[in-house]
């Protein structure tokens, strides 16, 4: 504890005497400090016990020592210490009184007490205090190192919420908590799971002080990595601003978590390398090799169903600043697939390949789910706009023997997601839905405004209804009857029509190829 107006006048050799303010006596002290102007004030920064004796000041002046004495509160002043047998042989009733309407702790010093003697008290407790506090420090940095290499982040937190008197939390990558301590913890510390998302989106190193849930205490937010993205996060929660003892322990924490992150993250690479080798194996069409190597890091995950996404950016060579927004796109899927599979407990092989990324999940695992979630809240946010955005395509499940299928697959879907102006398309909706949404191409526009070009400036004469009465014909499967009554025209009208159609386009109605590729057409500029 640091020194308190209470410990100075406790203090035997100082022989302090207690004359006003009796009730503000734990008030800690920052300093002592001696001065004879009529306003000290500028010169104070707050805490200091001011020693005084009354050289340049009138203290039988009542109004004057209540001027005076109401600045040095004002300037956080903590007390006031009065050399008697100097300049007055007792201190002034003005100035006692003063004192007492304000509250501020006046001290009697003794003729036999130099001023240099309470400074120096003042100074050695100063000195103890952070002492204390080194020591208590480099003992929790101990325990702390202890826990992290014995019992892991689990142990780290624990130790660390001891040391502070409060709750500690780590979160993954993508926010999540992924552990607390002491247990009641994790549910304040998902409360404020949106205070450390704002965190990630500043450079690392990076910290801040939230107010906790409800303003129930004081949470410290820390990133954790030496990258440029954060890695993690850790909150420590208190009651209280932290002292220089906690502040050690939590620095010590912070320095531990960042070790054992960047360590995590080297295996992580490590990782990703084995991950690519599977990779090629499967594409290559070697399924028992690719088992081989993925051995039990990623043996579960061929021994099931799965899906493959592959993910892209534009290029990078439109810019450094494009890029790094490139792979923030793809960095931010990564982390949200493999933060939910490590939540679930599941396996999944991550593999960036420049602009594009490569993933194989369990189907209907976590992994899936937090790839589709996350495409569905960027899209929700409007950030598929931008020509460096993510876009995404997802395979249908697939085995070990089928993976350059399903790589196929999400290519396709990834394909159609670009023209389509989406985050994410799923192979399997492409199948189960219809085709018409893929004629939405500007490619497929200009073949249908070309091809039917002839029959709309026949039509603009003003000499037939041909584009109408061909679509209601094919849409009636050459029907002369049904087309006719749905045109409400004679069918000999409507053959009439059609043969106008055959002689303008050059091309006979009976060949099916003929047919199909003019009723594209009628569907691609369906909606002018």
């Amino acid at each position: 504890m640091p020194p308190t107006l209470a410990s100075l006048v406790h203090h035997s050799a100082l022989k302090l005497t207690v004359r006003a303010g009796e009730d503000h006596l734990d008030v800690p002290v920052r300093w002592a400090h001696a001065s004879e102007l009529a306003d000290p004030v500028p010169y104070m920064e707050g805490g200091e016990l001011l020693l005084i004796t009354a050289l340049k000041l009138d203290a039988e002046d009542r109004e004057a020592m209540r001027r005076y004495v109401k600045r040095l509160a004002g300037a956080g002043v903590v007390g006031l210490g009065f050399a008697v047998g100097v300049h007055y042989d007792d201190i002034p009733d003005a100035l006692v009184d003063a004192a007492r309407e304000e509250g501020l702790p006046l001290l009697e010093v003794p003729r036999r007490t130099p001023f240099l003697a309470i400074s120096k008290a003042v100074s050695a407790a100063i000195a103890a205090d952070q002492y204390r506090a080194v020591t208590a420090g480099f003992a929790a940095q101990r325990e702390l190192t202890k826990q992290a290499l014995t019992e892991g982040p689990d142990g780290l937190l624990g130790a660390l919420a001891s040391q502070v008197d409060g709750w500690a939390a780590l979160y993954d990558a993508s926010g999540a908590v992924v552990a607390a301590a002491p247990e009641w913890a994790g549910r304040r510390a998902a409360r404020i799971v949106p205070d450390v998302q704002r965190l990630r989106e500043r450079p690392a190193p990076a910290s801040s002080v939230v107010a906790g849930p409800e303003d129930e205490d004081r949470v410290e937010l820390h990133s954790l990595g030496t990258g440029r993205r954060p890695r993690a996060a850790l909150a420590v929660g208190t009651a209280a601003a932290l002292g220089t003892a906690e502040r050690y322990a939590v620095h010590s924490a912070v320095a531990l978590l960042t070790l054992t992150t960047e360590r995590s993250r080297s295996l992580h690479a490590a990782e990703q390398r084995i991950g690519a080798a599977v990779l090629r194996m499967l594409l290559a069409g070697e399924p028992d090799h690719a088992r081989a190597v993925a051995g039990d890091l990623y043996g579960e995950l061929l021994d099931a169903p799965f899906r493959v996404v592959v993910a892209e950016t534009t290029a990078a060579s439109a810019g450094r600043d494009r890029a790094e927004r490139n792979g923030d796109a793809l960095g931010a899927l990564a982390e949200a697939v493999e933060s939910a599979a490590a939540r679930s407990g599941e396996a999944v092989l991550v593999v960036p390949e420049g602009d594009r990324l490569v993933v194989l999940a369990a189907d209907s695992g976590a992994a899936v789910a937090a790839c589709c979630d996350h495409a569905a809240a960027r899209e929700a946010a409007g950030r598929r706009n931008d020509e460096d955005e993510l876009v995404a395509g997802l395979s249908a499940p697939a085995g070990p023997i089928a993976a350059s299928a399903a790589y196929k697959q999400a290519e396709q879907a990834l394909s159609v997601a670009w023209r389509r102006g989406r985050v994410l398309v799923e192979h399997e909706r492409m199948a189960a839905g219809s085709v018409l949404p893929l004629l939405a191409d500007d490619a497929v526009r200009a073949f249908a405004d070309g091809l039917l070009r002839a029959l709309h400036d026949h039509d603009a004469t003003g000499r037939g209804d041909l584009v109408a009465s061909l679509r209601a014909w094919l849409s009636r499967h050459g029907q002369w009857d049904a087309a006719a009554a749905d045109l409400g025209v004679h069918r000999h009208t409507l053959r009439y029509r059609m043969r106008r159609v055959e002689e303008i386009l050059g091309r006979s109605l009976d060949d099916p190829d003929v047919r199909m590729e003019l009723w594209l057409a009628l569907k691609a500029t369906s909606s002018e």
